[in-house]
């Protein structure tokens, strides 16, 4: 696929940002979705043209229906019809025991990390699928390492949210293979990116880095080098799959 149009949602900052680089980097035209941090995306915008590529930022909450519409409206205005998905944009909130959740938490964060991926997802397709007449398409979600962990005492509701992209990744890769979608996920894990400081830990890899069996965090760009090769015509017979980034956890 010659001319690649890719959004990356949370492309501001962490596996977000390293993503949308390394894409700009390999020719896609590059649409960096952002909820608040405009200045950190109009950062990642300058450094792609500076280099020779093309980007744009949007912002928009992805919890927010009318505005993921709006998102890829302003996608098809700038750059035409959208060939990858990244959703990337995720919240993690305070480190918490079951105890000490509640029903708002718990419904904010499943907007934004469930409802905002399966929103963003049903616009891409609409894009993409040969019925519609689309050239086809990738899809890289971002799920977590937690989604098999399980993240007692810390992040239960965040990881049963990405379990939650896990069983999604597996059934819209079966309901859009037949549309030239390909659709698989990363699951990465104990990463230096800053949403370890959302969660009111900002060392969590450095504290935890000793019981992985590599013994080392990892870095965005590592997890972006698995994402653009999902994206890439390198795996084009690849599926409804998952790549582990966890140092062996």
């Amino acid at each position: 696929m010659a001319n690649k149009i890719t959004l990356v949602t949370g492309g501001d900052r962490g596996i977000g940002r390293a993503t949308a680089l390394l894409l700009a980097s390999k020719g896609h035209k590059v649409c960096i979705g952002y909820r608040t941090r405009e200045d950190r995306a109009h950062e990642v915008v300058e450094q792609i043209r500076q280099a020779g590529g093309e980007a744009i930022t949007v912002q928009a909450d992805i919890s927010q229906e009318e505005q993921v519409v709006a998102l890829f409206l302003q996608i098809d205005k700038h750059f035409g019809a959208l060939t990858g998905l990244v959703n990337n944009a995720g919240m993690l909130m305070q480190q918490a025991s079951i105890e000490q959740l509640n029903a708002g938490r718990l419904a904010t964060l499943f907007a934004t990390n469930v409802g905002g991926s399966f929103l963003c997802a049903r616009e891409a397709v609409k894009r993409m699928a040969w019925r519609h007449g689309g050239q086809g398409g990738a899809i890289v979600n971002v799920s977590s390492a937690a989604s098999r962990l399980g993240s007692p005492h810390e992040y239960v509701d965040y990881a049963a949210s990405k379990g939650a992209i896990d069983t999604m990744t597996i059934g819209l890769s079966l309901e859009v293979a037949g549309q030239g979608i390909r659709v698989n996920a990363v699951r990465p894990g104990f990463i230096y990116t800053e949403m370890h400081a959302d969660g009111g830990e900002a060392g969590r890899v450095d504290r935890v880095k000793d019981n992985l069996p590599m013994k080392r965090g990892g870095q965005p760009e590592e997890v972006a080098q698995a994402i653009a090769w999902l994206l890439s015509d390198e795996a084009s017979y690849v599926t409804g799959s998952f790549i582990d980034l966890a140092g062996g956890k």
